[in-house]
C-alpha cells in the first residue's frame, strides 16, 4: 500500500471513527396536551431560525389554523421584499398519543414535516415550535408584539432545548419595529 493511500484510509477511518463517537440530539419533549380548538386562530411569527422555505419573507409573517374534521388547515402569509403577500395553504394532522403537542404538517403533499409546540403559555398567547432535528423552530404570539421578558425566556428555554439561540431572528411586523 502506497503512502498516500495509507494517509487517506487513515483519515477516512479517523472521519469515520470521529462521525460514530457523536451522539444523536437528546429526545426533544413537547408541553404534555394542546387543545387543538385554543389553539386554532391567528398566530404572529415573533422570531425564527430561517430556513429555506420562508427566505422571501421580510416581514408580516402569521399563520391562521382552523380545525377540520381530524385535520387542521393552515394558511401561512407574508410580505416579500417587493411589498407582495405570498401565501401558502397546508394540512395538519395530529400524531397519535401526542395529545395534540404533535403535529404533521403538509404544504406540497405527500411530503410531511414535524411541527411540535415545545412552550406554550397557560392562556395560548405564546408559543414555542420546532422540530426533533433542531433545525427549525418559531416564536409565536397571538398579537404582532411580545414583550421582552417573555420573548427571552422563551429564547432561554430553545437553547436549553438544543436550539441555537444565537440564529433566531426577529421577524418585523407591520408598526411594531
Amino acid at each position: 500500500m502506497s503512502m498516500k493511500r495509507a494517509a487517506r484510509a487513515c483519515i477516512l477511518f479517523a472521519a469515520a471513527l470521529l462521525s460514530a463517537c457523536a451522539s444523536p440530539p437528546a429526545p426533544l419533549p413537547t408541553v404534555p396536551r394542546v387543545d387543538l380548538a385554543r389553539y386554532a386562530g391567528a398566530w404572529y411569527e415573533i422570531a425564527l431560525l430561517p430556513n429555506r422555505f420562508q427566505s422571501m419573507c421580510v416581514a408580516d409573517t402569521r399563520a391562521t389554523y382552523r380545525i377540520d374534521g381530524e385535520t387542521v388547515s393552515v394558511l401561512n402569509q407574508c410580505r416579500t421584499a417587493d411589498g407582495s403577500i405570498a401565501q401558502a395553504e397546508g394540512i395538519a394532522k395530529v400524531v397519535a398519543g401526542s395529545q395534540g403537542a404533535k403535529l404533521r404538517v403538509s404544504f406540497f403533499r405527500p411530503f410531511y414535516g414535524d411541527y411540535w409546540i415545545l412552550d406554550l403559555d397557560p392562556d395560548y398567547r405564546w408559543a414555542l415550535v420546532g422540530e426533533p432535528g433542531r433545525d427549525y423552530a418559531w416564536i409565536l404570539a397571538r398579537d404582532p408584539r411580545l414583550d421582552a421578558a417573555t420573548l427571552e425566556q422563551l429564547l432561554a428555554r430553545a437553547a436549553a432545548l438544543g436550539f441555537d439561540r444565537q440564529a433566531f431572528v426577529h421577524t418585523p411586523q407591520a408598526g411594531t419595529n
